[in-house]
């Protein structure tokens, strides 16, 4: 993604749209050689998620203590005096108003912003520097988060703009929207990338800090329309009982979905908390190899295609 792109704009609209990264040369989230277009703002927020950046519909400040050489520049610019120095730099997240003065003096990286404004020409200009390789391999453009659905209208133009120039389009979603918002962008959509945590409401809420009533009717409305894919995130003692496992693969089956992608669970995400001054809550390990053949079995059992992504 450019370092710096419509920086100038302060909020969502159809023409433009909060994005926390581009991720050129993708080959998870799709058929093919794709472009990811990560949108920034959920209304889930799940325990494990790998993005915590993702989350807050809003920029905001990251920090790396690594790079930092305590030259005091951001502290000086500081309006809010919310940056003081001692033996490391420390930031009073609840005086900063975001005013980003400290990204721009920083000479080093250790304070950067996350989450840029982008237009829809913006955005489609970089997705059209890999248009060759979308022809060659098969692949297109998928439109990720946060959940993009918070951002529909922005949305639903970049994917129109994408077909209208003959780009395989595809929308990776918690599904966490009404039906009037997420029906409006599968109109441009030749491919869902459509992610279960849990089926049971109760455990849902608790891990994600939402219900998935809705969740669940408009992943059954969506597989009704549109090629779906179903995605499951693995975090052990949360949503790999055979119980569950065995619902999700029964309703892989009666909704004909071409195929499950178990993600197991992962720390890579960590550091970026810290980054952020947030706390990480989730403490698990990864799945084991042997119980993620385990629980590719249970699926593949009904006869629905099972596959690990690591």
């Amino acid at each position: 993604m450019a370092e710096r792109i419509c920086l100038g704009s302060n909020r969502t609209s159809e023409g433009t749209g909060l994005i926390f990264n581009i991720q050129r040369f993708s080959v998870h989230d799709g058929s093919g050689i794709r472009t990811t277009v990560f949108m920034k703002g959920c209304r889930l927020n799940c325990r494990w998620c790998s993005n915590p950046e993702s989350i807050r519909p809003y920029p905001e400040i990251m920090t790396s203590d690594s790079r930092c050489i305590l030259c005091g520049r951001c502290a000086q610019v500081c309006p809010k005096r919310a940056i003081t120095l001692d033996s490391k730099r420390k930031i009073d997240r609840l005086k900063c108003d975001l005013c980003l003065k400290c990204v721009e003096v920083c000479p080093t990286g250790a304070i950067r912003v996350t989450g840029q404004y982008a237009t829809v020409d913006e955005v489609m200009s970089e997705i059209m520097k890999d248009e060759l390789f979308y022809q060659n391999s098969g692949g297109g453009v998928t439109i990720s988060g946060g959940e993009p659905l918070l951002q529909w209208e922005f949305v639903r133009s970049l994917l129109s703009e994408c077909k209208q120039e003959g780009i395989h389009t595809a929308l990776d979603t918690s599904g966490y929207a009404s039906w009037a918002v997420l029906s409006k962008v599968l109109a441009c959509v030749d491919l869902a990338l459509y992610d279960i945590k849990h089926t049971d409401p109760q455990y849902h809420k608790s891990g994600t800090g939402g219900g998935n009533r809705q969740i669940l009717t408009n992943f059954r409305l969506t597989a009704s329309k549109v090629r779906t894919w179903l995605r499951v995130p693995i975090i052990p003692g949360y949503n790999d009982s055979k119980d569950n496992i065995t619902i999700i693969a029964k309703l892989a089956k009666e909704t004909k979905v071409e195929k499950v992608s178990l993600l197991p669970y992962h720390q890579l995400g960590k550091a970026k908390y810290e980054q952020l001054s947030r706390r990480y809550t989730i403490r698990v390990m990864p799945p084991s190899e042997e119980h993620l053949l385990k629980l590719q079995k249970l699926i593949e059992n009904q006869g629905v295609k099972t596959t690990i992504r690591y």
